[in-house]
């Protein structure tokens, strides 16, 4: 047991993690919660992750799953809501522990942005943009954030 105090509510909420419920009319739609998490990451109890780690690999999940509906015209992007900062046309993603989850990339303009939210404030909206280079394949980073974790568990001691 640890020495970490926490309210009912994040007991409660820490219990209640590794659990989804939903209904859809389109069964062909995302369905990212049915994903495992690839590599050693998806060995990994819930409850040793870090909510900001936890936020990550599962928003991976989801952009993959996205960028797997999209056609080959189209890449992923993410909206904000109660701003007018338009939308990160994704090109990278991060986590710094305990409780921050980062979003790089760059406006429909190509202007650099970062998105750094707290993990209590976690709010993306997944949206396709036009490819930014038209003739070019189109980026798909949710793709390579999961080979990228893939990576990490094998470079990862083996424990016994």
């Amino acid at each position: 047991m640890d020495n970490e105090i926490r309210t009912a509510a994040e007991a409660y909420e820490a219990d209640a993690l590794p659990r989804r419920y939903e209904v859809q009319i389109d069964r062909e739609s995302i369905q990212a919660q049915d994903e495992k998490v690839p590599g050693a990451a998806g060995d990994v109890p819930p409850a040793r992750k870090s909510p900001a780690q936890w936020a990550y690999e599962r928003i991976v999940l989801y952009l993959k799953k996205f960028e797997e509906q999209l056609d080959g015209d189209h890449e992923v992007a993410m909206g904000f809501t109660g701003a007018d900062a338009g939308v990160l046309r994704i090109v990278g993603m991060g986590y710094f522990d305990p409780d921050i989850i980062t979003f790089y990339g760059a406006d429909p303009a190509g202007g650099k942005m970062q998105q750094i939210q707290h993990v209590s404030q976690l709010n993306v909206i997944l949206r396709a943009l036009p490819k930014a280079v038209k003739g070019e394949a189109p980026n798909r980073i949710g793709f390579r954030l999961v080979q990228d974790l893939e990576k990490e568990a094998e470079q990862q001691p083996a424990t016994t």
